[in-house]
């Protein structure tokens, strides 16, 4: 497998996304060929999308209030976590743990970072339909059978540091199903499913980096995956909660 990072100047609101990556790769000498998968950052999505929110606009509710000075946040940037959070979990000093689009991830995707300063910056809207147009628009401009993923950072659960998160794909199937296979001594797998897509995101994140990179897209060639033409359905990285070993051990606590 093959990864070219790609390099390019500041990402700005309005910014059509498409024709950058595309003269981006002609830029850095390398061919798009067909079953490449591209890699984009949540965050160069976002703020091309205008998904930035100047922070002293907001008008703060009594509970961010709250909420900001039990976990030492800024009373701005809490109310918009309020906002944008389908459920608040708890959280540490300068983080509150919360669910996302069926996602537990930290103050609901919300960052400052490597957004203008005064500014967060929220997730990508419809992050899985926004793969799906990139792709097609890409495809047309191409003429090439390509997969996207959307890379976010995540942290794991006792784990430091953060790794890759694949917020959304297209063009190939994230998850690959190991159950019933054999194992090193034909042992049938019980509930092993591989997931491609996150293995993937942490392969462009990598390289993406967490501070000054400029690098929002990663070219991924010969990648283990399984292309396909069916749309991606966003349960399909995502686990019940009540298969979820992380989320039945919270909910037996609380």
């Amino acid at each position: 497998m093959q990864v070219v990072a790609l390099s390019v100047s500041l990402i700005r609101p309005k910014d059509n996304l498409v024709p950058i990556l595309l003269r981006t790769i002609t830029k850095h000498n390398v061919k798009l060929e067909d079953r490449d998968i591209i890699a984009i950052s949540s965050k160069a999505l976002a703020i091309a999308q205008g998904q930035i929110i100047r922070l002293n606009q907001i008008s703060c509710s009594r509970d961010a209030i709250k909420l900001a000075k039990e976990y030492i946040l800024k009373p701005q940037l809490v109310e918009l976590i309020l906002r944008e959070a389908d459920k608040i979990l708890g959280g540490s000093k300068k983080a509150l743990l919360t669910i996302k689009n069926g996602i537990l991830t930290v103050n609901a995707g919300i960052d400052t970072k490597n957004a203008p300063k005064g500014y967060a910056a929220l997730w990508p809207r419809n992050p899985h339909h926004s793969a799906q147009l990139i792709l097609c628009e890409v495809e047309k401009e191409t003429q090439k059978n390509i997969g996207i993923i959307i890379v976010d950072s995540v942290v794991a659960p006792l784990r430091m540091g953060t790794r890759g998160l694949a917020l959304a794909i297209a063009g190939f199937k994230p998850v690959q199903d190991c159950r019933n296979r054999p194992d090193l001594y034909q042992k049938p797998l019980q509930i092993t499913r591989h997931s491609l897509a996150d293995d993937l995101a942490s392969t462009a994140h990598l390289l993406m980096g967490e501070t000054n990179e400029k690098i929002p897209f990663v070219l991924i060639k010969d990648a283990p995956a399984e292309f396909t033409t069916e749309k991606y359905l966003p349960n399909e990285l995502q686990i019940p909660h009540d298969q979820c070993a992380f989320a039945q051990a919270y909910m037996q606590k609380t």
